[in-house]
Formats: C-alpha cells, sequence, structure tokens
C-alpha cells in the first residue's frame, strides 16, 4: 500500500472519533422526543461520548506500545460496531448511555494508533506531509458529521445514524484488517506496564509543553463553539442557519491549516513553526474580543484567522512528539489525546463561569491570557 492511502486509512479510524461524537446533534429533539426523556439526558449522551474518549487515551497508550498497533486498532473498530449497533437498537435513553459510552471504549483506538503508526512509518518532512494529512481529517469529523446526521434525520428515520456508523466502521475494520501491516518495533518482550510510565511521559519537559499547549488551544476553540452563537444571537440578531454558515470559515479555516502545516514542515524548523503559530492563534483571540462586537465580517475574519493558525500548529505539535518520545510513542500520543480532549471538556464549564453576565472580555481575555502564557512557556522548553 503506498504511504499515502495508508495515511488516509488509519486516519479515517481516528476520524470518526470526532464524526461519531456529532453525527446526531441535529436531531437530539427529535431522539429526545423519540425515547420520552430530558433534554439533559438526551445531551449527555454527547458528554459520556467526550469524557470516556478522553479517559480511554490513557489507556490505549501504553497498550498500543506493548501489544502492537493493528491488533488493538481491530479490537477497538468491533467494539465500537458492536456500540454502534446497540445504539441503532436502543429502546431507551438509559440503554442508549451504555452504547455510547461503549462507542467511545472503542473508537478512542483510533486516535491513538493513526498518529503512531504515522510515527513509525515516517521520518522528517514525510511525516510532517502525513501528520498534516491525519489531522485534516480529524477536523474534518466535527464539521461532516453534523451535515451528514442532519441529511439523515431529514430523509430517513433518525435511527439510521447510529446504522450507518456501524457500517463505516465495518469498512474501517475492513480496510485495516486486510491492508494494515503491524509497525511496531521489533524487540524483545516489552516490559509489564507501570502507572509510573506516565510520570516519565510528563518529566520530558518539551513535550509536557507541547501538551500543556494543546490543552489551552482546545480550551479556547470550544469557547468559540459554545459561546459564539450566544454573541451572533443578541449583537448580531442572526437566524439558526445564519449562525451556522458563520461557524463554516472556522471549520474550513482548521482543515486548511492542518493540510498547509504539514507542507509546512518540510520548510520551517518545527520548534521555531510551533511557536510561532501558536502565538498567532492566541492574538487571534485577542482580534476576535476587539471586533466580535463592532462588526460581523471582521468577526468572521478574526474567526477564520483562529481556524487557520490552530490548524497550521497540529501537525507541527505531533510530528515533534514522535521525535520526543520514540520509545513509548503511543503512551505519549495517549498523554496529549488526554489532555486535548479536556480542554474540549473544561471550555464550556469554565466558560460558562466566567460569561457570567454575558461578559464577553472576561471570557476570551482568559482564554487569551492562558493562551498567551503556554505559548511562552513552549518557548522556553523548545529551544
Amino acid at each position: 500500500m503506498s504511504p499515502r492511502l495508508l495515511t488516509f486509512m488509519v486516519a479515517f479510524a481516528a476520524f470518526l472519533g470526532p464524526f461519531t461524537q456529532t453525527v446526531y446533534a441535529p436531531i437530539l429533539p427529535e431522539l429526545g422526543a423519540a425515547l420520552q426523556t430530558t433534554p439533559f439526558l438526551i445531551n449527555l449522551s454527547i458528554s459520556i461520548f467526550t469524557l470516556v474518549l478522553a479517559v480511554m487515551q490513557i489507556v490505549y497508550g501504553p497498550v498500543v506500545d506493548r501489544s502492537g498497533r493493528k491488533r488493538i486498532l481491530l479490537i477497538g473498530l468491533v467494539v465500537y460496531i458492536i456500540a454502534s449497533l446497540g445504539c441503532f437498537l436502543a429502546p431507551n435513553i438509559e440503554t442508549l448511555l451504555v452504547f455510547r459510552a461503549l462507542q467511545a471504549v472503542g473508537i478512542a483506538a483510533g486516535a491513538v494508533v493513526a498518529v503512531t503508526v504515522i510515527g513509525d512509518r515516517f521520518e522528517g518532512a514525510a511525516r510532517g506531509r502525513a501528520m498534516g494529512s491525519f489531522q485534516m481529517m480529524v477536523a474534518l469529523g466535527p464539521v461532516v458529521g453534523p451535515v451528514v446526521g442532519g441529511f439523515i434525520g431529514e430523509h430517513v428515520d433518525f435511527h439510521y445514524v447510529f446504522l450507518l456508523l456501524a457500517v463505516v466502521g465495518g469498512v474501517a475494520l475492513l480496510a485495516n484488517a486486510i491492508w494494515l501491516q503491524e509497525t511496531r518495533p521489533a524487540g524483545g518482550a516489552p516490559k509489564a506496564f507501570h502507572p509510573a510510565e506516565y510520570l516519565d511521559v510528563l518529566r520530558n519537559r518539551p513535550g509536557l509543553a507541547i501538551m500543556l499547549l494543546s490543552f489551552v488551544q482546545y480550551y479556547a476553540f470550544y469557547n468559540y463553539l459554545v459561546f459564539m452563537p450566544r454573541v451572533l444571537d443578541t449583537t448580531y440578531g442572526l437566524s439558526a442557519s445564519e449562525k451556522g454558515l458563520v461557524f463554516l470559515p472556522l471549520s474550513i479555516a482548521v482543515v486548511v491549516g492542518s493540510f498547509l502545516g504539514g507542507r509546512l514542515l518540510g520548510r520551517w524548523r518545527p520548534q521555531p513553526m510551533l511557536v510561532t503559530t501558536a502565538a498567532l492563534n492566541a492574538l487571534s483571540l485577542l482580534l476576535f474580543l476587539g471586533v466580535a462586537q463592532w462588526s460581523l465580517a471582521a468577526l468572521v475574519v478574526a474567526v477564520s484567522a483562529f481556524g487557520l493558525f490552530l490548524g497550521l500548529s497540529l501537525p507541527v505539535q505531533t510530528s515533534l512528539l514522535m521525535d520526543l518520545y520514540q520509545h513509548n510513542r503511543a503512551t505519549a500520543v495517549g498523554s496529549y489525546n488526554f489532555f486535548r480532549f479536556m480542554g474540549m471538556a473544561t471550555g464550556p464549564v469554565l466558560g460558562s463561569w466566567l460569561y457570567q453576565g454575558g461578559n464577553l472580555s472576561l471570557l476570551y481575555g482568559f482564554a487569551a491570557a492562558a493562551f498567551l502564557l503556554a505559548v511562552l512557556h513552549a518557548r522556553m522548553r523548545l529551544r
């Protein structure tokens, strides 16, 4: 199999995580009515997926380092397919919550294995391009998910969203079973895992700086996703469909930035590239804060800049991690993904407290300050 096809094949398994997270967001009211449950419990079906997805990253990391990439990915996909069928057949919200958690347990393997396989198979500029393609695929997940889910919910019974997930999971399982070759470096029998290995990962100061930066980036990103609709509603009075269109440039910019970031890695040293793109990412938050209530066009420009610089920095982070952790790559990737997902979870919770009374300056000012501190910390550690 060609290196390009290998990259997209393993990246597709990682794409299924955010795709599954958001695919039925447009039909939450219909799903809640059909299961005769409360909005809180139906929204919990998304939150529980995200939380389990985060926790399983630090579970899969050492398992993939010891048991191999292919075997764990295939087991995870089998669990994911079974859980998707369980969601399709779920007669009540309690059953749906159980199978949503099981979905996350299965598909969480994709994010760890994909980055680790790319790190095993590629070096230098080729690794950067592969990481760019990987990050582009992952960034497409939350963009494509609601579009597909909305289309299915409008034209057929919404339960078929979960049947679709089982089918695409089956495609990923078949492709990786046939074509993915084991990439774990050959050597002696691996030692038994000890939790102290995660302390070893975090003792690597440049690696920890990258993980902290990813936490802050995704904290800020989810501040946009959760609170920008309120700004668009109160300041500009946009309809639901119009607010959705404002998010489109942000999503496209993340995808384009991820693709370009991988290509730039062949021409720019990764350490200064990460610091520069992350600093511009932080400054775009301040730009948004300055123009958000002044001009809708300027708001869209600021949001697009945030997405572009976020995308540009993502391939650099994973490429650097592959160099910093050559003997325990999957464990490091699991830690990195855990930090990212916890940033996603923290953004809405802490942001809700900061945004009390509609205090936009406190909400995004805090995010920008935390972002700049993380950039300065990364600059000192990545010399």
